[in-house]
């Protein structure tokens, strides 16, 4: 494995889409947030990022030790946890939950803008074209990196599950050979969905070096992860030349 290999795909998303992507993922309101079960689901995805080297800004890690904290003092009797400066409620998670309500509520309105932009385009379609009706197939959205990984944690987690799961160490996989490995198997505008492309693997270290391998084909442009539906499987697809 190509262990001085770094990701080089930058995540524009910050701690608070990671958790509100948690959140949704869970289906549990925003307000009824475990302390507990969020802290350990979001250090997941740090150690995931820790495995797979891709850098993450500071404020990740600001937010994990945040959690820890909150985690730790929620444990305690109300009698025995510590004051809080300008604190109003013994929860200790009101803070956190504030926060995720404003960020929810901006994500929500630059969403909005972005539709209401996309709906004044179809109004004023050119060359007397006609917009798609109703029935139509929902398209393929872009995949983030936090679906990615969640996707690359299943599949490690049914590996393991696997009795027969072994670590190969008489291959040696490198990023670039997966690289053409998957451009091989999808084709010229072709795609696949992401637990064909795994399907095989029996090697954790294989498993690691294919998804780098992904991770890099998509900042080169030359693949797009793609879904119809937040929880929908993802599909690779190549991008024509």
């Amino acid at each position: 494995m190509e262990t001085d290999y770094k990701v080089k795909l930058e995540v524009f998303e910050g701690p608070l889409d990671l958790l509100l992507y948690l959140i949704k993922r869970d289906e549990i309101d925003i307000y009824e947030i475990s302390i507990e079960r969020i802290t350990k689901q979001y250090l997941e995805y740090l150690q995931a990022f820790k495995e797979l080297k891709i850098d993450v800004a500071g404020e990740f890690v600001v937010m994990a030790a945040n959690l820890i904290y909150l985690k730790s003092r929620s444990l305690l009797p109300l009698d025995q946890q510590p004051p809080e400066e300008d604190a109003d409620e013994d929860d200790p998670r009101w803070d956190l939950i504030r926060q995720l309500i404003e960020y929810k509520k901006f994500k929500e309105a630059a969403v909005q803008l972005h539709d209401r932009a996309l709906e004044q385009e179809r109004i004023f379609i050119r060359d007397g074209g006609t917009a798609p009706t109703s029935d139509a197939p929902l398209p393929l959205h872009e995949v983030g990196i936090f679906q990615l990984i969640h996707a690359f944690q299943e599949v490690i987690k049914r590996v393991e599950a696997r009795e027969d799961l072994g670590e190969i160490f008489a291959e040696r996989f490198t990023v670039s050979d997966k690289i053409e490995k998957i451009l091989q198997r999808i084709g010229n505008g072709g795609s696949i969905r992401f637990s064909e492309l795994f399907a095989q693997m029996a090697s954790r270290i294989e498993i690691v070096v294919t998804f780098l391998a992904l991770l890099e084909l998509i900042r080169l442009n030359q693949v797009r992860a793609l879904q119809r539906e937040m929880f929908d499987e993802i599909e690779i697809a190549a991008i024509a030349a």
